[in-house]
C-alpha cells in the first residue's frame, strides 16, 4: 500500500488501538489519532474522560494529532435504543456487533473520510487479506483474542477502508511491544463490555426503561421452583439472576430452558436445549461477502470464543438462509448473531430468528 496515504486510528485508550497506531507510525502512514465518544446514561458512571486522556498520552508520546470523533447520537440511537428494543420484544441482543456497525464503522468512518481519510484502523484482533485485488476478513492469529465474530456486518466497501494492524499477533507480542515503545497503555486491563452498560448487570439496566415484574420459575414437569426478576430479561442457556426454593448444597446448576413473557415465567432444567442434526437454523438481515453455495459445509459460531460448529448450507435467499447442524451445540436465542466462516474466512452472517 501507499505509505503516504492518511489512516485514522481509533484511538480506545487500551494497549491494542495504541499499538495499531504505533505500527502504522513505523510503517510510514500519516497516523491520526481519534478518541470515539459514545453515549451513557446520565444515571451511570462512565469513566469516558479518563480512557481519552490516555488515548491522548498515547497520541502525544507517538507524536501524532489526536481528534475526537462524537457518536453519541449514533450509539444512543443505534445501540442503546436497540438493546433495549430488543430485550423488549423477547430477544437476546449483541451490542458489541452493533457498535461495530454504527459506530466504528458507521460514525467514525463517516468522520475520518469527510477528514480526508485514506484508510480507518482499529486494534481488532481480526486480519484484512486482500486476495486478487478484493479485502476478505479472516480471524486473528491469536485465537483467543479473535474478534470478526462482532464484525461480521462489515461490507466489502467497509473492508477496502479499513486496516487491522494487530490481528497478525498474539496479545503478549502487543503488550510486549507497547512496553518497549514506552507505552502507558502496556500494562493495562482490557476494558470489559460496553460503556453505557458500564459495571451494572442486565436487571439494573432495564430497570430504567421497562417495569420488571418478578415471577415464577418453573420445572419442565411445571412445578414452581424459585422467583425471577422478570421473564423480558432472560435468555436461554442463561445460569444465574435468579433464585431457586430450597436449595441443596449438592443441587447441580440450572440452566433457562423456555420463557414465557406473557405469563412472566422462565423455565430451568438441568441441562440446556441443544441445537441437533434434527434442527435447522435461520438466519434473517443477512451480510455476506461472498455468497456460499447450497450443500456447503461452512463453519458458524452463535457466541463470541465458541469453539466453531459445522452445518450444511440447505436453503438460501435474498433475505434469509437456513442451516442444518452437522453435530451438537447449545441451542441459541432468537436475536443472537450467528456468524459464517469458510476456514479462517469470515463469511459475514445473520440474526437467529
Amino acid at each position: 500500500m501507499n505509505t503516504k496515504k492518511t489512516v485514522f486510528v481509533g484511538l480506545s485508550g487500551g494497549v491494542d488501538s495504541s499499538v495499531a497506531a504505533l505500527r502504522l507510525l513505523k510503517a510510514g502512514f500519516n497516523v491520526i489519532g481519534v478518541f470515539i465518544k459514545v453515549w451513557h446514561p446520565d444515571w451511570i458512571v462512565c469513566n469516558w474522560e479518563a480512557e481519552r486522556l490516555d488515548a491522548m498520552r498515547v497520541a502525544a508520546k507517538l507524536g501524532i494529532q489526536f481528534l475526537t470523533c462524537d457518536a453519541e447520537d449514533a450509539y444512543r440511537d443505534e445501540v442503546a435504543i436497540y438493546f433495549i428494543n430488543e430485550y423488549k420484544a423477547g430477544r437476546t441482543p449483541n451490542p458489541d456487533v452493533m457498535c461495530n456497525k454504527y459506530v466504528k464503522f458507521g460514525a467514525f468512518l463517516k468522520f475520518a473520510r469527510s477528514r480526508g481519510a485514506d484508510f480507518i484502523a482499529t486494534g481488532h484482533y481480526a486480519q484484512r487479506i486482500d486476495v486478487n485485488g478484493v479485502p476478505e476478513l479472516h480471524r486473528g492469529v491469536d485465537t483467543n483474542k479473535d474478534q470478526t465474530y462482532f464484525l461480521w456486518t462489515l461490507t466489502s466497501d467497509q473492508l477496502l477502508q479499513t486496516l487491522f494492524p494487530v490481528g497478525n499477533s498474539c496479545k503478549k507480542v502487543i503488550r510486549a511491544e507497547a512496553a518497549s515503545a514506552g507505552l502507558l497503555t502496556a500494562t493495562k486491563k482490557d476494558s470489559q463490555g460496553v460503556c453505557f452498560l458500564g459495571h451494572i448487570d442486565i436487571k439494573e439496566f432495564m430497570s430504567h426503561y421497562i417495569t420488571l415484574i418478578p415471577g415464577d420459575v418453573i420445572s419442565e414437569s411445571g412445578e414452581v421452583i424459585g422467583t425471577h426478576s422478570g421473564a423480558l430479561i432472560y435468555t436461554l442457556g442463561q445460569r444465574h439472576g435468579f433464585s431457586l426454593n430450597n436449595t441443596l448444597p449438592n443441587q447441580t446448576g440450572q440452566y433457562v430452558v423456555a420463557r414465557d413473557v406473557l405469563n412472566n415465567t422462565i423455565t430451568v432444567a438441568e441441562t440446556s436445549l441443544k441445537l441437533t442434526t434434527s434442527d435447522l437454523l435461520t438466519l434473517v438481515t443477512l451480510n455476506l461477502t461472498r455468497t456460499p453455495i447450497l450443500g456447503q459445509e461452512l463453519f458458524f459460531q452463535i457466541r463470541y470464543r465458541q469453539k466453531p460448529q459445522t452445518a450444511i448450507l440447505t436453503a438460501i435467499s435474498p433475505t434469509s438462509i437456513a442451516l442444518k447442524p452437522t453435530g451438537v451445540s447449545d441451542t441459541p436465542a432468537r436475536g443472537q448473531s450467528c456468524v459464517l466462516y469458510e476456514g479462517n474466512r469470515c463469511l459475514g452472517g445473520g440474526i437467529i430468528v
